[in-house]
């Protein structure tokens, strides 16, 4: 005999699912804007050419775990959204988009606050390897495209408040 309590929880349970299925394949997997949640949030300047501001909003990859999530498994961000990866001292940076279904613009910042290279349009879930040319103490990533749009080189100086 089924009791009232466990006779609603089915009736949720089919509703639950029929909602499932309707919204489509996408719906079951975990939502990708989720998985930032956690991540401490900033912001900093790109002073480019012009003299131009560009001010961007950042996640900030303050733990080994954040740092080895990144931005995998995000579908989209915003123009002026990205994600900012930082060290203590200069170091090698290398990294891959494996299970990053955005292609970026990867810019790597040098201690004294200025852009030493741009990996430009990575790749989208590849595993190759993308490498600073320098020793540097951040990276910044942002949407594919984003350095040329907006005139972004090598030597663009960056004000970063983290805020955390």
């Amino acid at each position: 005999m089924e009791t009232e309590p466990s006779r609603r929880w089915w009736q949720a349970s089919t509703v639950a699912l029929l909602a499932l299925i309707l919204a489509g394949p996408g719906a079951m997997a975990a939502e990708p804007a989720g998985l930032l949640r956690d991540f401490p949030r900033g912001q900093l300047v790109l002073e480019t050419r012009g003299p131009r501001c560009l001010l961007i909003r950042i996640h900030i990859a303050a733990s080994p775990q954040q740092r080895s999530q990144g931005l995998m498994f995000i579908e989209s961000m915003d123009e002026f959204e990205g994600m900012y990866f930082g060290y203590d001292e200069p170091v090698g940076i290398a990294m891959w988009m494996k299970n990053t279904p955005l292609p970026l613009d990867m810019l790597f910042i040098r201690a004294d606050r200025t852009i030493a290279s741009i990996a430009r349009n990575t790749v989208p879930l590849s595993t190759e390897r993308i490498e600073s040319q320098e020793a540097v103490i951040g990276v910044l990533e942002l949407n594919a495209g984003f350095a040329r749009r907006w005139g972004v080189e090598a030597g663009t100086r960056v004000y970063l408040d983290t805020g955390y």
